[in-house]
């Protein structure tokens, strides 16, 4: 399994960053972590996701929303 972060920022509507990491957990959750300590005062408006799968375009399909951007609007119904 390989490893994907990424980084999205709602208030800009954008992908900020997607890291690949292949196989290497360990570099991929130091990486995840060190992220979290460096939008640590902007965590209301970044999200940061590791995902594990067996390639980029299947995260393109699975978690599209961060790639067309959809994920800066759907905060807006989760609580309908």
């Amino acid at each position: 399994m390989n490893h994907f972060l990424l980084v999205f920022d709602h208030a800009r509507a954008e992908l900020l960053k997607v890291n690949e990491f292949g196989t290497d957990v360990s570099e991929a959750m130091s990486e995840y972590a060190r992220m979290e300590r460096e939008h640590l005062d902007r965590m209301d408006s970044i999200e940061i996701v590791l995902i594990g799968s067996d390639s980029l375009d299947t995260i393109r399909v699975t978690h599209a929303n961060y790639f067309d951007g959809t994920v800066a609007v759907s905060k807006y119904f989760a609580g309908l």
